[in-house]
């Protein structure tokens, strides 16, 4: 992307904070709910409820760009298994056994796993400045996730659920690469749109299996409703729209360094929504992240 046209920080802000202000507590509320709904249930309710609020709106765009699905269908089906129907399902299954702190730190990874798959299969080459600029802000985001005891490190144990939403992970830094190489021409909301049918055919009979096989007792109580009318819009629909336009306008490698902002989200949600105490070292985590992405968008 050439200097003149490379959109400045302020007209591409939106795309690249909404998405990790929504996926914060994506998170949160898939383990919250784990005793109330299976992990692929949680999913594939999530992505049911996603469907019937954006198909209204973007069937006319499929429609219209049917013709480039099917030129496309292979990137388009890839994409949509990755990063749609496995990197949710992953989370939700992994946050059955690991915390949320572990949870939110492996998801620091993405920006690394972006970085490196691109130059292993794009050669793509990084700037110096990027990669500071990547090493501040995970320097931050493990300011924040560590409390700025950087001895907890050597006490932070991992386990098979870890493991899962690593998997997670990987699975999204490949959406991230694949879903540029989908041409501008597919308009992205119908893109999200046709994406969003592919998860739900694929979770449909993994769904009914594991319904057959759970020994959980659905209780769809007030808390369980508002989390699936939760992960159903903010990260599914907003979120995912928004991120898919970052990637667009300013690339894989900065779209995904945005993923950074999760911690500083979920400090800023506590804050205000549960009345906790903001500590230095939020604000210090908070400004290494956002010199992070600075220096990121101006390589």
């Amino acid at each position: 992307m050439s200097p003149q046209n490379k959109p400045s920080l302020l007209s591409v802000l939106p795309f690249l904070v909404l998405p990790p202000l929504f996926w914060a507590g994506n998170v949160t509320v898939g383990r919250a709910v784990r005793d109330d709904i299976d992990p692929i249930a949680l999913s594939f309710g999530r992505w049911v409820i996603a469907l019937l609020i954006l198909l209204p709106f973007v069937w006319r765009l499929m429609y219209r760009d049917w013709p480039l699905y099917k030129q496309n269908w292979k990137r388009i089906v890839a994409t949509a298994i990755m990063g749609v129907a496995a990197f949710n399902t992953l989370v939700y299954i992994g946050v059955h056994s690991t915390t949320t702190t572990n949870a939110i730190l492996l998801n620091s990874c993405i920006p690394v796993l972006i970085m490196i798959f691109g130059s292993v299969f794009y050669h793509q080459k990084l700037h110096i400045i990027q990669i500071v600029g990547l090493t501040i802000s995970l320097a931050g985001v493990m300011c924040i996730v560590l409390a700025g005891e950087w001895s907890r490190l050597v006490h932070l144990s991992f386990n098979p659920g870890d493991l899962i939403v690593f998997l997670a992970m990987i699975c999204w830094a490949l959406y991230t690469l694949w879903i540029r190489d989908i041409p501008t021409t597919i308009d992205r909301r119908g893109l999200t749109g046709i994406q969003i049918i592919i998860a739900v055919a694929v979770l449909a009979p993994l769904f009914f299996w594991e319904m057959s096989h759970t020994t959980t007792t659905w209780t769809l109580n007030t808390n369980a409703v508002l989390a699936l009318a939760y992960v159903g819009i903010f990260p599914s629909v907003i979120a995912y729209l928004a991120y898919t336009t970052a990637v667009q306008k300013v690339g894989a490698v900065r779209a995904g360094l945005s993923i950074h902002l999760m911690p500083v989200f979920g400090v800023l949600l506590s804050v205000f929504v549960l009345g906790e105490s903001i500590h230095l070292y939020h604000v210090m985590g908070i400004v290494m992240i956002a010199i992070g992405l600075i220096l990121s968008n101006r390589a």
